[in-house]
């Protein structure tokens, strides 16, 4: 192996927590996202939870334990009647290794592993899409 090999690659579409100024600094996309990508990152309701709950926070930014709650609060458990304990750690295991990694490969997202801070990063395009679907969301 080279030393060019054993040098850490930065995942596209990520960005370190610690290089904003703030929870609240706009994240700058290299490019758009493309309308396909953008309508297969909303196709799974995990997602749309996770994109509505962080459009609608103050400053589009939440804490991982926060998101969590959200996307279990919205997305429900069709076995029992409340939030189950087994029902949020399911959620937390399905965010971490397919939804949010999904998203943030998309562009949508900014998900930092570590910090655990989650940033919507979206744009028109997103939220227009976001705003047609959630009327579906409500009838599921």
């Amino acid at each position: 192996m080279s030393m060019d090999e054993n040098v850490e690659r930065e995942e596209p579409g990520l960005q370190n927590i610690d290089d904003i100024d703030g929870p609240s600094a706009p994240v700058e996309r290299e490019r758009p996202v493309s309308p396909d990508r953008a309508l297969s990152a909303v196709a799974d309701k995990h997602r749309r939870a996770i994109l509505h709950s962080l459009n609608s926070a103050s400053d589009r930014t939440l804490e991982y334990d926060a998101l969590v709650d959200r996307v279990a609060d919205r997305v429900g458990d069709e076995k029992t009647e409340g939030i189950s304990d087994e029902h949020r750690h399911r959620v937390r295991i399905a965010l971490h290794h397919t939804h949010l990694p999904k998203l943030a490969e998309a562009g949508m997202i900014d998900y930092e592993a570590e910090t655990h801070h989650v940033q919507f990063v979206g744009d028109e395009l997103e939220e227009h899409i976001l705003t047609l679907v959630e009327s579906h969301d409500v009838d599921e």
